[in-house]
């Protein structure tokens, strides 16, 4: 204001033109590359600057990874031609169970595997079954699963080869180890000897508690359903053998277990009366057995020959 009240009232031609490219800023930013700020344009005062900027899509809410989300992803098959247990040596399929504590829900996760829990196990067969039943298991598995192993485990190994394999295992050359507790020989399991079997040939298994009763049963699930050879055992170590074909990127797909199911009702054992007789006959011949008088009396450390 103050160089065009100065350029009226002395007409200079440089005053002039000064006034001229002020009163413009087209023209200085066509010269010289000048853009006025935002707060001292005269068209953007009552607008506001960040108005043609679109707001910024918030993030969505962190949900932790969970593997029973099964969206968009296949049910898992595995191709084990064994019925999926939760303990293999603590249960048998040739008892059947009298019902079930809970319902039908699937410890691997609602769809995450093609087989269709019954209550007792995963049956290999037949996934439709419904019924507990139908527990037993085909015959044509067992054959299936010899197959299998002779391929697994090829030529049998030398005095030698077995020897190096025993010797890798002892405890004071590797701390690897699998501890087999109370409940035997479980299904995830078989999951962590495929994992050894990545390092090694052989893994030492150690029984604990009571699988040691039956310690043949523990060998023949051992062998029958991680295909693989017992080569050592000394009271409850053993060590299991892969095999000479075992390819550890070719290794079975076996799901895990996320929970651990209810055992269903078994028949008792032990039972409370005698067959033919009700309870009452019976508590009424138990009765009559403690009223007969002793024939002899044991001594405390055995039976003595002139006893009987």
């Amino acid at each position: 204001m103050f160089l065009t009240r100065l350029s009226r009232l002395n007409p200079n031609p440089f005053l002039l033109i000064l006034t001229r490219h002020l009163s413009n800023p087209s023209k200085l930013h066509d010269r010289y590359s000048f853009k006025p700020p935002p707060s001292l344009s005269p068209n953007t005062q009552g607008q506001n600057p960040n108005h043609n900027n679109p707001k910024k899509k918030q993030k969505p809410q962190y949900r932790p990874p969970s593997s029973l989300d099964r969206t968009g992803q296949k049910p898992i098959h595995s191709d084990l031609p064994f019925d999926f247990r939760y303990s293999y040596t603590e249960s048998s399929p040739t008892v059947r169970p009298i019902g079930l504590r809970e319902p039908k829900y699937s410890p691997f996760g609602p769809g995450r595997i093609d087989r269709e829990w019954i209550g007792v196990c995963a049956p290999a067969v037949d996934p439709k079954v419904r019924s507990v039943e139908g527990a037993e298991e085909d015959p044509k598995l067992e054959e299936k699963r010899k197959r299998r192993r002779q391929k697994v485990q090829g030529e049998p190994l030398t005095p030698a080869e077995r020897k190096i394999l025993v010797d890798k295992c002892q405890r004071p050359k590797t701390k690897r180890q699998i501890n087999l507790g109370r409940d035997g020989l479980t299904h995830n399991m078989l999951n962590d000897i495929q994992n050894h079997w990545k390092h090694d040939e052989a893994v030492r298994i150690k029984c604990l508690g009571v699988p040691t009763v039956d310690m043949k049963n523990v060998c023949t699930q051992l062998e029958d359903k991680t295909f693989g050879k017992i080569i050592h055992r000394h009271g409850g170590v053993l060590v299991l053998y892969r095999g000479r074909n075992y390819k550890p990127k070719k290794r079975p797909v076996i799901p895990l277990m996320l929970w651990r199911p209810h055992e269903p009702v078994y028949p008792r054992l032990i039972k409370t009366t005698i067959d033919g007789l009700s309870i009452e006959e019976t508590k009424e011949m138990r009765k009559r057995g403690l009223a007969v008088p002793a024939l002899t009396k044991l001594g405390s450390c055995a039976l003595y020959p002139g006893d009987i």
